[in-house]
């Protein structure tokens, strides 16, 4: 039987991907008492089962510099800890149907280059010569971020978890939480499955269990689990370089694995998860939804037709957690003074995670975030998304509306 640690100067619940870089930053840069307490297995939630794009550029330049420091991070990590991450510096084609889509791309190429980072404008025939296997006679252009990549989600985060170790952290599995003790304005210390532990700080790092989390500290976290799937093909002979790709205008996006393509999309008719996927059970799939993710398939096929004469190796469809929004949750959420959170990420958990376990441990360790991070911090919701049913039709409607153009997403009334 684990041994219950008696006390930790800060405790994290959860070990994903999010947990395991939290910690890491926590022990190595602040030289932290960290115990991270994972129900299950480490990436038994949603990071086994992430498709693994790293993409960077944001609207923010806050979060852009949060997403260029896990790039940063997963290029040194495997030398540091000797485990390998599966990053691959791959870049990204971004594809355009319509003239709008490509100006958009546009005015984020521009963007781009006042955030530090170098984005190129292509013509159809040029994005081809990149990915000569994608049908262009559609398209108007094309986008090219060369510094995007792909990486494997447990492959970064045990590399995560066992740099936490080696500077001190202590992650413990197969350990519960089952309830917080509040004085105040303060956690005084967290209960487990198999007992006690007194601690300063909380950082909930839970995932699709962060409202479960949440309501143990008498905080409402708006997110909402909805299924997300995805298929990985038969081997296509693609070379392990091939670009990651994103094709807003058909909803869907591409990545390389073993020679062959895994791909998904974000569909206008989003599914929530049943109630009960809060129940702790780890590496959970849902069945096969061939009729739901059908219209995937097809822009899919149009976009690479050899997936005509392709097989599909496994569909994945797993529990992400989504935010009314589309931005993760961070920061110390109205309630107790020494509670913080890291959740919500939107399927952007792998590209966030570096940068975004630097940023928690900072603002942890200081009471303030490292730079202006207010699109992310958690107050910025009010009252009324306490409502379990408005965050869940918001969340849906920013689930659909992901690779909206600007123009086209709903203004606030």
């Amino acid at each position: 039987m684990t041994r219950t640690p008696k006390h930790a100067e800060i405790v994290i619940i959860g070990g994903g991907i999010i947990g395991c870089s939290t910690a890491y930053h926590l022990a190595k840069d602040h030289g932290a008492d960290v115990v991270l307490l994972e129900a299950g297995k480490l990436t038994g939630g949603s990071t086994w089962h992430a498709a693994g794009l790293v993409g960077q550029l944001r609207s923010s330049e806050a979060i852009t510099q949060v997403l260029k420091y896990s790039v940063d991070l997963y290029t040194k990590l495997g030398a540091e800890t000797g485990l390998e991450t599966g990053w691959k510096m791959t870049g990204c084609l971004r594809l355009a149907c319509t003239e709008a889509r490509l100006n958009d791309f546009r005015r984020t190429a521009e963007q781009a280059t006042q955030f530090g980072m170098e984005m190129d404008i292509l013509s159809a025939r040029e994005a081809q010569d990149m990915a000569p296997f994608l049908e262009t006679s559609d398209l108007v252009g094309a986008s090219w971020l060369p510094t995007d990549g792909q990486a494997s989600p447990s492959d970064i985060a045990q590399s995560l978890a066992k740099g936490a170790r080696m500077h001190g952290a202590r992650l413990v599995e197969d350990m519960a939480v089952t309830g917080l003790t509040l004085e105040g304005n303060r956690i005084r210390s967290v209960q487990t499955s198999t007992g006690r532990i007194d601690c300063e700080t909380v950082i909930n790092c839970a995932g699709l269990w962060a409202q479960k989390i949440g309501a143990m500290a008498e905080v409402a976290v708006p997110l909402l689990p909805i299924k997300h799937q995805y298929v990985l093909t038969e081997p296509m002979g693609l070379p392990s370089n091939t670009p990651t790709l994103r094709d807003p205008d058909r909803r869907t996006y591409f990545k390389e694995e073993v020679g062959g393509l895994s791909f998904g999309g974000y569909e206008p008719n989003p599914i929530a998860c049943p109630s009960d996927v809060v129940d702790p059970t780890p590496f959970r799939l849902f069945d096969d939804d061939w009729d739901h993710f059908g219209q995937h398939l097809e822009q899919a096929m149009h976009r690479i037709p050899a997936l005509q004469d392709t097989g599909v190796r496994q569909m994945i469809n797993g529990a992400e957690s989504f935010t009314p929004d589309g931005n993760c949750l961070m920061g110390n959420p109205v309630g107790p003074e020494n509670f913080y959170i890291g959740a919500g990420f939107n399927a952007f958990g792998i590209a966030s995670a570096g940068g975004a376990g630097w940023v928690l441990a900072e603002w942890a360790r200081t009471g303030r975030p490292p730079m202006d991070l207010s699109v992310v911090d958690i107050r910025r919701f009010g009252t009324s998304f306490e409502n379990p049913t408005h965050v869940a039709a918001q969340t849906l409607a920013a689930y659909a509306d992901h690779y909206a153009l600007p123009a086209e997403l709903p203004t606030a009334s």
